[in-house]
């Protein structure tokens, strides 16, 4: 009976969110549509998401490549983010990741492009040890940290400074 019960709970929290997502879907403000619109004009087929209280993010794909955007509720454009194959990583920045990061295997590696410029983000691994790190396009190191910590950082709004 007990395991009835959880199973109820567990099916009911599950319905609950799916019907706030599906609600709220689409609901970004027009300000950031039309923002949106603006930046990339061919893009039809938009999924919108809160991000947080002041941000919403756009999942769209371009040429078969999956992106990320994100925008202030008043429309200003905030990041631009996609994968990205270990063999599109510029040589500066690969560089960087060899001398500084020696020994890590690149899980997974994104550019991002800001209004502060373009960066390359990258989850990395060795061992047991996972880290996040922002490089620019020079392959400076603009920022590193356990990927442990990024989620804590999420939860507080801390987006760090690159």
């Amino acid at each position: 009976m007990k395991k009835v019960i959880i199973g109820i709970a567990v099916l009911f929290t599950a319905i609950i969110a799916l019907a706030f997502t599906t609600l709220n879907k689409d609901k970004a403000p027009q300000a950031v549509k039309d923002a949106f619109a603006k930046k990339f004009t061919d893009v039809k087929k938009v999924e919108w998401e809160k991000e947080s209280d002041t941000e919403w993010e756009a999942e769209f794909k371009m040429k078969k490549i999956e992106y990320s955007t994100n925008f202030l509720e008043d429309g200003t454009w905030t990041e631009t983010e996609h994968e990205i194959e270990e063999s599109e990583i510029p040589a500066t920045v690969m560089a960087s990741l060899k001398s500084n990061f020696s020994g890590y295997e690149i899980e997974e590696s994104e550019v991002a492009e800001k209004p502060s410029g373009t960066f390359y983000e990258f989850e990395l691994e060795k061992g047991k040890t996972e880290l996040e790190v922002t490089i620019d396009t020079s392959g400076k190191v603009i920022k590193q940290q356990n990927a442990d910590e990024d989620e804590n950082d999420e939860d507080e709004g801390d987006e760090g400074d690159d």
